[in-house]
C-alpha cells in the first residue's frame, strides 16, 4: 500500500474556493523551527472579509495574517511572513503564542478562476483518482509562488526535477538552486492521495459512518446487492454501487483501497465479501457484529480464512463505549483514521 495523506486542507479551501466570488488569499507554511501547530506545507485561505478555512496555528497568528492577507489581496502581490515566537520577547508583538518555534509563511492571492487556483484545483483531482502529486512553493530569491507539478516542466527543469524526485521518493524537502538571478529556494511537497474506503453494505447504520468518512474528506466508496440501499442521494459525496457481492472485485479497483469495513448485515452477502477481500491486498478490513458471529463467517470461509485472518479487524471500531450507530460510526472512523496514521487509537500524543 503506497502512503497516504491526511491532511486534506488543500481539499478544503479549494471546496471553500468553488463558492466564492471574491479575490482571496493563500498562506502556505515553507519553513518550521522548533515546536509549530503545523508544519511546511500547511495552508490557509484567508478572505477579504476575514474569514478563514484552515489553521496554520492554535488560532495565535490568524488574527495578525489576517492584516498581512489584504494587502496582498489588494496589491495582488505575493510576500513572505515570519513568526519567531521562542523568545518572551515575544510578548512584547501582542501574539503571546508560546508556541516555542519559528515559521516562514508565503501568503499569496488565490481568486476564482485564477491559474493558481486552476493548478491546484487539477492537484486535487490528480490526488482523488489515487495517484501522488507534487508542489513547488517558491518562497527565495524566484519569482514567489506555488507551482504544482507537471505545470513547471520544461519550464525550469531543476524545480521539475525536484519534483518528481519527491512524488518517486514520497519525501517533502527544501530545494535550492542557483542561476544567473542568484540563488534560489522552494519548498517542494509530495502529496499523497487519501485513504480510500470500501464499505460493503449500505444499510441505515452505514450512512453515518460515510458521513464520517467523507467529513474527514476522505475517498469512500458504498456498495450492496439491494437497489433500495444503494441510493446515491444517502451517500453524498461517496461513490455508490449496486451489485452481487461475489463479484465485487469487478467493480471496485481493490488495489487502491487502503481499508474495507463488511457490514452488510446479511450473513451470506458478508461471507461473499469477505471471501474476496482474502484474495485481494487491502491492507486493513473491518467486519461489524458480534465475535461468535466473525467466528462463524470465519470457520465458513475455509482455506481463505487463513489469508484475511492478518488483516481482519472484528468487532471493528475503537473500544469507545459505543451504542448508537452514530457512536459506532465515529468509533470505526477513529480506527480506520489511526490505522492511516499508523498509531494505536491509545491516548492523545503530541505530533
Amino acid at each position: 500500500m503506497p502512503s497516504l495523506r491526511l491532511d486534506t486542507s488543500l481539499e478544503a479551501l479549494l471546496e471553500r474556493l468553488q463558492a466564492l466570488c471574491a479575490p482571496a488569499a493563500l498562506a502556505t507554511i515553507v519553513a518550521t523551527a522548533g515546536s509549530t501547530y503545523r508544519k511546511a506545507g500547511a495552508r490557509m485561505l484567508l478572505e477579504q472579509d476575514g474569514r478563514l478555512t484552515g489553521l496554520l496555528s492554535g488560532g495565535c497568528l490568524e488574527h495578525d495574517l489576517r492584516g498581512y492577507a489584504r494587502d496582498v489581496i489588494t496589491s495582488g502581490t505575493a510576500r513572505i511572513v515570519e513568526y519567531d515566537l521562542r523568545s518572551p520577547d515575544d510578548l512584547i508583538f501582542g501574539l503571546g503564542a508560546g508556541c516555542e518555534g519559528a515559521m516562514r509563511i508565503l501568503i499569496e492571492p488565490l481568486g476564482p478562476g485564477t491559474p493558481l487556483a486552476r493548478a491546484l484545483a487539477a492537484t486535487a483531482a490528480r490526488l482523488a483518482g489515487g495517484a501522488s502529486a507534487a508542489i513547488a512553493v517558491a518562497h527565495r530569491g524566484a519569482t514567489l509562488g506555488t507551482r504544482p507539478w507537471p505545470e513547471i516542466a520544461g519550464i525550469d527543469d531543476g524545480l521539475a526535477g525536484a519534483c518528481q524526485h519527491a512524488m518517486l521518493t514520497g519525501q517533502s524537502s527544501t530545494a535550492t538552486w542557483q542561476d544567473a538571478s542568484g540563488e534560489h529556494e522552494a519548498w517542494v511537497q509530495a502529496l499523497a492521495p487519501v485513504p480510500h474506503v470500501l464499505v460493503c453494505g449500505a444499510g441505515p447504520d452505514s450512512e453515518p459512518l460515510v458521513a464520517q468518512l467523507t467529513g474527514l474528506r476522505l475517498r469512500a466508496t458504498v456498495t450492496d446487492h439491494r437497489p433500495a440501499y444503494a441510493e446515491p442521494a444517502r451517500f453524498a459525496g461517496a461513490t455508490t454501487l449496486l451489485g452481487p457481492a461475489a463479484t465485487l472485485h469487478e467493480r471496485v479497483a481493490l488495489d487502491g483501497c487502503f481499508a474495507a469495513v463488511v457490514m452488510s448485515h446479511h450473513l451470506e452477502s458478508d461471507a461473499a465479501y469477505l471471501r474476496v477481500l482474502a484474495d485481494s491486498r487491502v491492507a486493513h478490513v473491518g467486519l461489524l457484529g458480534p465475535r461468535p458471529r466473525r467466528d462463524k463467517l470465519l470457520e465458513g470461509l475455509g482455506d481463505a480464512a487463513a489469508r484475511l485472518r492478518p488483516r481482519l479487524r472484528g468487532p471493528v471500531g475503537l473500544d469507545i463505549g459505543a451504542v448508537t450507530p452514530e457512536a459506532i460510526a465515529l468509533a470505526i472512523a477513529a480506527e480506520l483514521h489511526a490505522l492511516a496514521a499508523g498509531r494505536d487509537g491509545g491516548p492523545g500524543r503530541a505530533p
